[in-house]
């Protein structure tokens, strides 16, 4: 382990050694280096500037889809140009080392899966499909989106109906199986890394709750203090580009 690493990084290296099954959650702070804004952030998170229950919630998706997709849009750009940064390809090392078994994300970007993260619980929905509100039928994202960009009229099915990307908004309920999977992976859990997660939105914000309720450690890497920060075994309020990517290189080393 190298001499210049801090006592801080030093207990989360030691922790993760000897976990024998590992389950990260990752929140909006492991993207915001790859330039995606996160939404709570002090000053400049998304619900800084928009209230979500106008621009983000089911309600407001049926009633005004045209405002939804005129907020989504430069987020949604910016989605598509994003590329994974050095945490999300630390996560993938550590995964492909055998100490991580599962992440948990909030995020809607896939990020994780272009670092070659291999088994990802997408807990609020992706950016990869779109639906039809009317008939339910699933088409690629992409394109519909590209076209909106172009022309600036809401997508539509060939049926007529709003075409709504597969993201969770306000009002929804969150997706079974990748619930499910999640629950199942923090009872499984002896470790949790929460990574650049602010741990206010339940249900899962719960989640690494109820793991150190049965017995499981936290290690939480995130810039701003969360309410599970007293009950973790380590807590580092730094730039998780910066530290996560040191842990991961002094766990594989040895």
């Amino acid at each position: 382990m190298p001499n210049t690493i801090n006592p801080q990084l030093e207990a989360a290296v030691s922790l993760i050694k000897a976990a024998p099954r590992i389950v990260a959650l990752t929140g909006a702070g492991i993207s915001t280096p790859s330039g995606i804004p996160d939404f709570r952030s002090p000053g400049s998170g998304l619900w800084q500037k928009f209230n979500p229950m106008e621009v983000a919630s089911i309600i407001a998706f049926r009633q005004n889809p045209a405002g939804f997709y005129a907020w989504v849009r430069p987020l949604a750009q910016t989605i598509f140009n994003a590329e994974p940064n050095a945490a999300h390809r630390a996560l993938a090392k550590l995964e492909a080392h055998g100490k991580l078994a599962t992440i948990i994300t909030q995020n809607i970007d896939g990020l994780h899966q272009a670092a070659d993260s291999a088994h990802v619980l997408e807990v609020h929905g992706h950016t990869r499909e779109v639906t039809c509100v009317r008939c339910y039928k699933t088409q690629p994202a992409r394109p519909a989106l590209e076209k909106f960009m172009k022309t600036n009229k809401v997508p539509t099915c060939e049926c007529g109906g709003t075409l709504k990307p597969n993201v969770i908004l306000f009002g929804e309920q969150l997706p079974v199986q990748p619930m499910v999977e999640a629950k199942s992976a923090m009872r499984e859990a002896d470790l949790v890394l929460v990574i650049g997660s602010s741990l206010e939105v339940a249900p899962i914000s719960d989640l690494p709750r109820q793991a150190i309720e049965r017995g499981a450690k936290v290690i939480i890497i995130n810039l701003q203090p969360t309410h599970l920060d007293a009950q973790a075994e380590v807590v580092i309020h730094r730039e998780i580009i910066d530290v996560l990517p040191q842990i991961v290189e002094a766990v594989v080393a040895g």
